[in-house]
């Protein structure tokens, strides 16, 4: 919802405008403005909270990581937008949760709070990754072949990354989870848990 980032200019902080690129990124920009609009109009005590990308077990099929894992399990190819150079910062989901307990304990009302990983990849690299670690976990075979690139999605940002600088200092958090054992955890959870994605993926 801030818009894209262009390479080598550090990251978003709680003062970056708001230039969503797509009708996804302005519906959260706007659900950020509302809830604000109800602190200001109404006093209701409302923190506002924006995060890096979040992965993990039980994250819905459709998001990337899954996706790669699940499609290199299921031997289908695996689409990667346009040539696989847009970059995100990730979290893990669980980091992302203690970093909102955080919030709500000792957070100031009104204020905003970044919350990232300082963990950022390019697609294509964490795909090929992914690839790997599923090989090495379910004994597949190599699974890199299966990388096919597809058309860029429209309004699609090139480079996504929060400063959590402000979050660190204030609130004392910071993550937890290193990103390798992470992702091993992640492609362990689905490589055991296909009866979740498969039946998910149907509805």
């Amino acid at each position: 919802m801030f818009g894209s980032l262009e390479d080598g200019c550090g990251g978003f902080t709680e003062d970056s405008p708001y230039r969503p690129r797509s009708p996804y990124a302005a519906s959260k920009a706007g659900s950020d403005h509302i809830v604000r609009a109800w602190g200001v109009t109404y006093g209701l005590p409302v923190i506002v909270t924006n995060c890096s990308n979040n992965y993990g077990p039980y994250q819905f099929p459709e998001k990337l990581i899954p996706t790669v894992i699940t499609r290199a399990l299921d031997n289908q190819k695996i689409p990667v937008y346009g040539d696989g150079r847009q970059s995100r910062d990730w979290i893990h989901a669980e980091d992302h949760c203690r970093a909102l307990a955080r919030v709500v304990e000792a957070g100031r009302v009104g204020e905003t709070y970044l919350i990232g990983g300082r963990n950022e990849w390019r697609n294509i690299d964490l795909v090929g990754l992914l690839c790997d670690l599923v090989a090495e976990v379910a004994g597949t075979g190599d699974r890199r072949g299966l990388i096919e690139f597809v058309t860029d999605r429209p309004g699609h940002d090139f480079r996504y990354a929060v400063d959590d600088s402000k979050t660190r200092a204030e609130l004392g958090w910071e993550p937890t989870w290193d990103f390798a054992e992470g992702l091993r955890e992640t492609v362990e959870w689905y490589c055991s848990h296909r009866e979740f994605w498969a039946d998910t993926s149907k509805r």
